[in-house]
C-alpha cells in the first residue's frame, strides 16, 4: 500500500529527527529519553537512591534514563500494558496498573517503602479525531494522578505528560489540590508542533 504525504513527511521527519540519531547514538530507546533528561537537569527530580514507579514505561527509554540515574542504592519499578524488553536495573510488570493483580505484584516488589517519584510519559493511541484523543489523554492522567496520591511518600513528585485542551485548566487544579507547587514544562526535544507539556507536582500534601 503506498503511503500518504502526511506519512511520508512524518517518516523523513522522523529519520532526520537530531534526537531520533542521538537515540541512536546512545542507545536509548526512544527520542522520549532527552525529555526527561532535560527535565531531570532543571528540576533534578532523579537523584542516586530514588525509589520510582514509570507508568506507561513502554518501550523504555524513560526507565533506561531513570535506572542510570537512581544507581545501585535507588529503584525504578516500570508498568505497562503493553510488553517491554528487560532494562538492566528495572524492575517491570506488564499489566494496568488499576487491576488488584498488577498492584499487589508491585507493592510486593516495593517491600513496604513508598515511592519518592512518579513518572507517565503515557499518551493514548491516537484515533485522528481531536475530541476523543483529548478525552482519553487527559483519562490517563487521571489515572496517572490516582496512583501518584497513592503510592508517593509526603514530600514526593509527580512528572506526567497532557496535552493542552478543554481539561488541561481541570487538571491542574486537581494536581494543585495534591502537590504544593505545580510547574509546566516543554523540553527541546518536544516537537514544536506538538501540544504536548509536562506538569511536574512537587511535594505531595
Amino acid at each position: 500500500m503506498a503511503r500518504s504525504k502526511t506519512s511520508n513527511a512524518w517518516l523523513q521527519e522522523h529519520v532526520n529527527d537530531p534526537y531520533v540519531l542521538q537515540a541512536q547514538r546512545d542507545g536509548y530507546r526512544a527520542r522520549a529519553a532527552y525529555k526527561l533528561l532535560e527535565i531531570n537537569e532543571k528540576d533534578k527530580l532523579i537523584r542516586q537512591g530514588t525509589v520510582l514507579a514509570d507508568l506507561g514505561s513502554a518501550p523504555g527509554s524513560w526507565s533506561q534514563v531513570a535506572a542510570r540515574l537512581v544507581g545501585p542504592t535507588g529503584k525504578v519499578f516500570a508498568l505497562d500494558i503493553l510488553s517491554m524488553d528487560p532494562v538492566p536495573g528495572v524492575h517491570f510488570i506488564q499489566g494496568d496498573f488499576r487491576e488488584e493483580s498488577v498492584l499487589e505484584d508491585f507493592l510486593a516488589l516495593l517491600e513496604g517503602r513508598q515511592l519518592d517519584l512518579v513518572i507517565s510519559d503515557m499518551a493514548p493511541n491516537i484515533s485522528g479525531m481531536s475530541a476523543i484523543d483529548q478525552a482519553r489523554s487527559f483519562h490517563l492522567c487521571e489515572l496517572a494522578l490516582e496512583f501518584a496520591r497513592e503510592q508517593l511518600k509526603p514530600g514526593g513528585h509527580f512528572l506526567v505528560k497532557v496535552f493542552q485542551g478543554s481539561d488541561f485548566q481541570a487538571y491542574m487544579a486537581a494536581m494543585r489540590e495534591t502537590f504544593q507547587e505545580v510547574v509546566s514544562r516543554k523540553p527541546k526535544a518536544s516537537r514544536d508542533r506538538s501540544s504536548e507539556i509536562y506538569l511536574l507536582g512537587r511535594g505531595r500534601r
